[in-house]
């Protein structure tokens, strides 16, 4: 039996090194390098099991507003729209204390809550999220920081048998899409339990897997963006200001839309 030689503390030549001091250190400094890491929510399991239970309630709901027919003609029918504005519990999920003290490491700066979607991945079936992209899809570019953190909320456990995340690591460092060989040396399948966080800068190239359990494997998906990106949905039109702590509006865009006039820009400004 061959046994692994012990990983190597010893260095020499080395004039900078990064310092982690805790857990949330250590995950912000996976996602710096490899592009991804998991991240405990620190939401006790009771809450899970309602955040799980509002998302079915939800889901039935949001197909019966806007009906099966049309939503599987948009491509949308494994996909729920901005559930902070229909589900109890959602804007908690934005805006969680452990989530966003790593965003803060991570996104130099300023950041919104460009998006927040229902994600359905339905056993035995092709689904839009089961190929490889960025979320921020048609751009070749890579930066020295992250623009944009995909924060992937797992609702259920995410296994290798129900199609958990497929990840290409550290393929946010490189402009171009790598070739088909590449992708099969080097694809990682991640497992993470429910009330995780799979945690993806959101220029690494991912993909859904193919379930092959027998039920659906849910999450909400949430993507963060410096200001200078529009949202998806313009979310301050779509939720209660009143509601919200200045933290929370802050978060969801509402200090970050265009100016309509002249005026109402130099208004800001003073």
């Amino acid at each position: 039996m061959i046994h692994k030689s012990p990983i190597p503390t010893a260095s020499y030549g080395v004039l900078v090194q990064d310092n982690t001091k805790s857990k949330m250190d250590e995950v912000a400094e996976q996602v710096r390098r490899l592009g991804y890491a998991v991240l405990d929510s620190g939401l006790p399991k009771a809450e899970v099991s309602q955040i799980s239970e509002s998302f079915n309630r939800m889901r039935e709901a949001y197909v019966g507003e806007y009906g099966e027919a049309r939503l599987r003609r948009a491509g949308e029918i494994h996909t729920i729209r901005a559930p902070l504005t229909h589900g109890v519990g959602f804007t908690s999920l934005a805006s969680n204390q452990n989530l966003l003290a790593i965003l803060k490491q991570l996104i130099v700066g300023k950041f919104i809550l460009n998006q927040q979607n229902g994600i359905i991945n339905p056993p035995g079936e092709k689904y839009n999220q089961g190929a490889w992209h960025r979320d921020l899809p048609y751009q070749h570019f890579v930066s020295s920081s992250p623009l944009a953190i995909n924060a992937l909320f797992c609702v259920d456990d995410f296994t290798l048998e129900n199609g958990s995340t497929f990840v290409l690591p550290a393929s946010h460092l490189s402009i171009n899409y790598p070739s088909e060989s590449y992708i099969q040396r080097n694809a990682l399948q991640i497992e993470a339990k429910a009330g995780q966080y799979i945690l993806l800068d959101c220029m690494l190239f991912h993909s859904g897997g193919f379930n092959r359990s027998g039920a659906d494997r849910r999450a909400v998906n949430q993507v963060y963006t410096i200001p200078y990106f529009k949202q998806q949905i313009k979310l301050p039109t779509l939720l209660n200001k009143g509601s919200l702590s200045a933290e929370e509006q802050e978060l969801f865009g509402f200090f970050f839309q265009e100016p309509t006039s002249i005026q109402q820009y130099l208004d800001r400004r003073i």
